[in-house]
């Protein structure tokens, strides 16, 4: 029976009811038993039968209990039911949808049970669904060589996977930790790559081999609340695997151009000879011009590959920034940024103005404005920071982890040494450098060098 059917029977039965009560009072039988038990007693003349405002009365106190009765009735299964999806909802709210109702019959109740219990069981699949999801994220992530640190809003630890504990906390788990404390006993160049907030690339010291970790920051918002994800992918096999492709690469360079150089000079050579035997001294000289042009090419190829082979240890030495800056200046331009720093400095000139040529030269190349290529110089106790920034097209994150090999170039008529160079020179000084993409477009270079 349908819930309509249901409301409009109890008011059909409240209304006879009422007619049927109020007959009774005014008409029969009530008026005649009385008018019969009082002649019957002898107590006079009869009753008169009540009307108006006592036969409405009495007719709502007969009434009255009798709707409260059917009305209860009546929703009795309904009431039944608000109490049971009450129920289901509490349930889902704490996530259990393992609840299911006993349909009630084929009405409107009926249906919305049947269509709780599809409710309840599509939740239940969508829920084993995600927790397989889950399980199966969680593994990847857990055991993902690349440490992942998810920190909150407070800078504490929301999640750390197993190559993070091991990186940070020799193993421990970090949950709940404050971020900043834990970069506090990290090693110097890993807080300090972790500070900046930017892809970098650094190198750290552990267990007595140099590992190369790349490292990528960024921020978003988790369920209303902002965090920040932090992922250190370590880059000493991928840096091998590109040196030796790059070592490789030199030698079919060096071998090409080689081979076009041997080629021309040994044919030369050959005509030159059967000049000489003619005795055509004129066209002789020509082919042996030739020969010494190639040879000198040659030369000048090898000599740009035997210097960074041969880099001598710098020659550290006071350097005053002014005559420094001016020196620089006639090689190639750039807008500094600060002014130049008090004081004076102490490092190679000749290797270090030769690594901000190179750096100047690629951040000119990259297609960056002229006046937007700048350098700033900042000194301090602990650290001198030389910082070469352009607005070019930055790098991707590939070229980023190879972009300090040797060799290792992305323009066709490159020699890759620009950077590794830069590189070679730093650390030769005991410092280190660190490529990040600026926000905005463009790339930055800083060169951390010893006071």
């Amino acid at each position: 029976m349908t819930l309509r059917l249901r409301l409009v029977l109890m008011m059909t039965l409240a209304a006879l009811s009422g007619v049927v009560a109020h007959a009774a009072l005014t008409q029969w039988p009530l008026p005649q038993a009385l008018a019969w038990l009082r002649v019957s007693l002898g107590l006079g003349p009869a009753w008169s039968a009540p009307g108006g405002a006592w036969a409405i009365a009495l007719t709502a106190a007969v009434v009255l209990p009798f709707c409260a009765w059917s009305a209860r009735a009546v929703l009795a299964p309904l009431a039944r039911l608000l109490r049971a999806l009450e129920g289901g909802v509490l349930s889902y709210r704490d996530g259990d949808f393992s609840l299911s109702l006993t349909p009630t019959g084929h009405g409107e109740l009926g249906e919305l049970v049947r269509l709780h219990n599809a409710l309840g069981a599509a939740l239940r699949e969508q829920r084993q669904h995600l927790v397989q999801r889950e399980l199966l994220l969680d593994t990847v992530v857990q055991n993902t060589p690349v440490a992942l640190v998810l920190t909150d809003a407070g800078g504490h630890v929301a999640y750390a996977n197993i190559a993070a504990r091991q990186l940070l906390g020799e193993g421990r788990s970090l949950q709940g930790l404050e971020f900043g404390a834990l970069l506090a006993a990290a090693p110097a160049a890993l807080r300090d790559a972790l500070s900046a907030g930017e892809d970098t690339l650094f190198s750290v010291d552990l267990d007595g081999a140099d590992e190369t970790f790349h490292v990528s920051q960024r921020g978003f918002r988790l369920q209303g609340r902002p965090h920040r994800l932090h992922l250190l992918r370590r880059m000493t096999r991928e840096l091998s695997r590109q040196e030796v492709a790059s070592w490789k690469r030199l030698i079919r360079v060096i071998s090409h151009e080689l081979n076009n150089s041997l080629a021309p000079i040994s044919s030369l050579a050959h005509s030159g000879a059967e000049l000489v035997r003619r005795g055509d001294d004129v066209r002789a000289i020509g082919v042996l011009e030739s020969i010494g042009e190639r040879t000198r090419h040659l030369h000048g190829f090898l000599d740009g590959y035997a210097q960074f082979a041969k880099l001598p240890a710098p020659r550290p030495q006071a350097v005053d920034w002014t005559g420094f800056l001016a020196g620089l200046r006639a090689h190639c331009t750039f807008v500094l940024e600060g002014g130049a720093p008090e004081g004076q400095a102490r490092f190679d000139p000749v290797q270090m103005e030769q690594a901000l040529i190179n750096l100047l030269k690629n951040a000119h190349e990259s297609g960056s404005r002229a006046e937007d290529v700048t350098l700033s110089c900042a000194a301090s106790r602990n650290e001198l920071l030389l910082v070469v920034s352009d607005r070019g097209p930055g790098m991707s994150e590939a070229v980023l982890g190879q972009a300090l090999l040797p060799f290792y170039s992305t323009k066709r008529a490159g020699t890759g040494l620009g950077l590794a160079l830069a590189r070679e020179i730093v650390e030769a000084h005991g410092g280190r450098i660190a490529l990040v993409n600026r926000s905005g477009g463009g790339l930055r270079v800083t060169l951390t060098l010893p006071p």
